[in-house]
């Protein structure tokens, strides 16, 4: 908090700010990384591979390197070192060295005059393979013979987790009812409208300089020096603003390495854009999971025990895997509380783009799951869905099974204010046949307190300085990626130091001039970046107020920083401008200028193999109502209604906390009704839609009405309390829609997406039990006719 005990007024916090670069971006005027044009630039392109798995016998680029235009080639074994985002599993190459894991896996590059010139030298290379047998199923490839990966350890298997916690078998035998069911999770890709992009200049003094559309500058500075035998001094990282990344680009990708590379040899600047079909072979997204649950409940609907076993899709190459095998079990002991816990979940190598994070990362899938479970258990308990899951809640101040630390806890509030806001109780039990409402919850980190290279150095630093004109600039290397986390520390700066937004300058993800920050994944830019930059003003702010203070000759508590004044909190009358407050200070002290930094607290996990993954300082709670129509005659649903309650801490910017769980749910929506990535192992593992027009995404026309509802939990390990907001809220929406279309026709689907042909069979198959007599007419007598109705007709 403030050098008092809270800020004396919420000057900036909880208001809609409009983000700091909202109007360049409106007027068409932002430079994303492909508006970068240099002097003499080359363009790159990647020769990629039409084979699923094949050894790579020889390559011929002789033809390529005499062609006009040409100014250079390399291929396999001229970036032979292997790399990888989490440190223990460096398996991969920037192109493929002796063998190609997936049709796409890159095998050359060239950089030529222009992009015609550089595809036609492409498709000069000569590449001789050998083709080998192709695995699309984990469970396959466990089982296969050949090996996909050349830098695994134990075959096809990625990583293997078993943890237990509790006595899992005696919950599920002292359970009054057990719900056992299996569930299938398709594979999703981001999305971004920005395809990957980046450019690389040598500079006269030996510089390399390397501009990405990255979300982890930082990560890829360390990479490219590893990859190239550089010193990381001689390397700088831009990331220049970025249309879109969802996790997409949260680590190094081929491209980053080729132009660095390129550039060096030609001694000029060298740029690769993917296109979008290259965009969907790098993939890196959501991971396909078959997942096996079985819960316990008692009579009163309280949880005894879960038992889940996953195997988990990961494409050729570790990406994040190691983690998302973990977070697969490891974040679903929340908000609910589990007295015995048992995860067994297994990656294998398939011979697909890799998988790696999107929005959510491992734990969307697994709470997809979990909360049919508790939907199906609350119909055969004859509980109402919400009531049963209150009284599960973990409760605020708290230990899950798995021995993580809860905060704050807003989780009850989320559903009482979704409850409320959708009239469920009324609702629920008019809506005719065809209409239904459905529930789910949530909980997510707010940041992880383990680094993907452990240390004891920060995990994020931020640097303010003021100016004698009463401005600010925070330089931070954290990455905006479009949630807003620039507009974030400007809103910081500015309730501390009693400055308006249009007054600071965010300068952030520029390796040279910035300090180091992770990057923008696990949702820890506001608590972690946010800390940071809070230390740095209230250290400064300390400084006007001193200084001001001396000169009118008052304590300085009486002195506060509003309004662009610095003001004698007893006498308002008596003020002077915020610049001449920073002139007093600047004379004082010196150079105004201030470091904060922020490491993670050190007792949030238990002390067991894998605790510390998973773990986090804070923990934000969503709850979701979804109501949809389905038309049971063609399977079509339509998704009405969801309303979003997400506990953040505190709203600190609260237009940008709407759009982000707004956002959220959307994407939840597309995941649930459309979208699919995947490869057809009929056609040589070739992806199945690698295109905007073929891979199916919701439009403005297609997404329901979405309802932003913000619940404040403020906890004490974010800045003012705040939590995460942009990951979040995404966990209900597929569940909550799941359970709706069950309230609408009666019907379960425990596979996505929930296409039209999935929902009328099982429509379908439903109503020819219902002819039989195994099952009771689903709301007859709601605008369904009832059996002998039926019959008749």
């Amino acid at each position: 908090m403030t050098d008092q005990a809270e800020p004396e007024v919420e000057w900036q916090l909880g208001k809609s700010h409009r983000k700091v670069d909202a109007m360049e971006r409106m007027r068409g005027v932002t430079r994303y990384t492909d508006d970068i044009k240099l002097p003499g630039m080359l363009h790159c392109k990647i020769l990629r591979s039409p084979h699923p798995h094949a050894k790579i016998l020889r390559i011929d680029t002789s033809r390529a390197e005499a062609m006009d235009g040409v100014h250079a080639v390399i291929t396999g074994e001229d970036l032979s070192t292997p790399y990888g985002i989490i440190p223990w599993t460096p398996d991969e190459t920037a192109l493929a060295v002796a063998k190609v894991c997936f049709v796409g896996d890159g095998v050359a590059a060239v950089a030529a005059v222009d992009e015609d010139t550089a595809n036609a030298a492409c498709e000069a290379i000569e590449v001789l393979y050998e083709p080998l047998p192709a695995y699309y199923d984990p469970e396959a490839a466990l089982a296969g013979e050949h090996k996909i990966n050349p830098y695994a350890k134990r075959g096809n298997l990625s990583k293997k987790v078993v943890l237990e916690f509790g006595d899992v078998d005696k919950g599920l035998a002292e359970a009054d009812v057990v719900v056992a069911g299996d569930y299938y999770f398709e594979g999703t890709t981001h999305g971004a409208i920005e395809p990957h992009c980046a450019v690389a200049m040598v500079e006269p003094k030996g510089t390399l300089t390397v501009w990405s559309a990255t979300q982890v500058s930082h990560y890829l500075h360390r990479e490219l020096a590893k990859v190239l035998g550089r010193s990381a001094a001689t390397i700088r990282v831009i990331q220049p603003p970025l249309g879109g990344a969802f996790g997409g680009k949260s680590e190094p990708f081929d491209l980053e390495f080729c132009v660095a590379l390129l550039a060096i040899r030609t001694k000029r600047p060298v740029k690769c854009l993917y296109t979008r079909e290259e965009v969907f072979y790098s993939h890196r997204g959501r991971h396909p999971m078959r997942m096996r649950y079985e819960t316990g409940f008692r009579r009163d609907g309280t949880i005894t025990g879960v038992s889940a076993k996953t195997f988990i899709d990961g494409g050729a190459y570790s990406s994040f895997g190691l983690v998302t095998t973990y977070y697969s079990g490891q974040l679903l002991c929340a908000p609910y509380e589990f007295p015995a816990y048992r995860f067994h979940s297994t990656r294998a190598y398939t011979n697909k783009p890799a998988c790696g994070p999107k929005r959510g990362h491992g734990s969307v899938q697994p709470r997809f799951a979990i909360e049919v479970q508790l939907d199906k258990a609350a119909v055969e308990l004859g509980i109402d869905p919400i009531e049963l899951r209150r009284r599960n809640d973990i409760g605020p101040e708290g230990v899950t099974v798995n021995e993580f630390k809860i905060g704050s806890n807003g989780f009850l509030e989320c559903l009482a204010r979704v409850e409320a806001a959708s009239d469920w109780t009324r609702r629920r039990a008019e809506l005719p046949y065809g209409r239904g409402l459905g529930v789910a919850g949530s909980t997510y980190i707010s940041g992880t307190n383990y680094p993907i290279y452990p240390n004891e150095m920060p995990q994020a630093a931020v640097q303010v300085c003021l100016d004698r004109s009463g401005r600010a600039r925070v330089f931070s290397g954290a990455n905006d990626i479009g949630q807003g986390s620039n507009t974030m520390l400007a809103v910081i700066v500015a309730q501390e130091l009693g400055l308006a937004l249009d007054d600071i300058r965010v300068l952030s993800a520029d390796t040279d001039l910035c300090p180091v920050d992770l990057g923008a994944y696990s949702s820890r830019i506001t608590l972690m970046v946010g800390n940071a930059c809070l230390d740095a003003a209230q250290k400064l702010r300390r400084k006007v107020r001193a200084a001001v203070a001396k000169r009118w000759e008052i304590p300085s508590r009486r002195v506060t920083l509003i309004e662009r004044r610095a003001m004698d909190l007893e006498d308002p009358s008596r003020s002077v401008p915020i610049a001449e407050a920073f002139n007093w200070a600047e004379a004082d002290n010196g150079l105004l200028g201030e470091v904060g930094n922020y490491n993670t607290p050190k007792d949030r996990h238990g002390d067991y193999r894998g605790g510390t993954i998973g773990a986090s300082p804070a923990y934000s709670f969503t709850a979701h109502v979804a109501e949809v129509e389905v038309d049971p005659d063609t399977g079509v649903v339509e998704v009405k209604h969801i309303w979003v309650a997400h506990d953040c801490g505190k709203a600190l910017s609260r237009r940008i906390v709407e759009g982000q769980m707004e956002g959220s749910a959307y994407m939840g929506f597309g995941e649930a009704l459309m979208e699919r990535h995947d490869v057809d192992p009929g056609h040589n593992g070739v992806h199945i839609g690698p295109s905007l027009l073929d891979y199916r995404m919701p439009t403005f026309l297609d997404t329901p009405e979405l309802h932003a509802l913000i619940v404040e939990a403020p906890d004490a390990q974010g800045p003012y309390g705040a939590k995460e907001a942009g990951e979040g809220p995404l966990h209900p929406s597929i569940p909550a829609i799941a359970n709706a279309i069950y309230d609408a026709v009666g019907v379960r689907l425990d596979a996505l997406p929930f296409t039209p042909p999935k929902v009328l069979a099982a429509i379908e198959a439903r109503r020819l039990r219902e002819d039989a007599d195994e099952l009771p007419i689903f709301k007859a007598g709601r605008g369904r006719p009832d059996q002998s109705d039926r019959r008749s007709a």
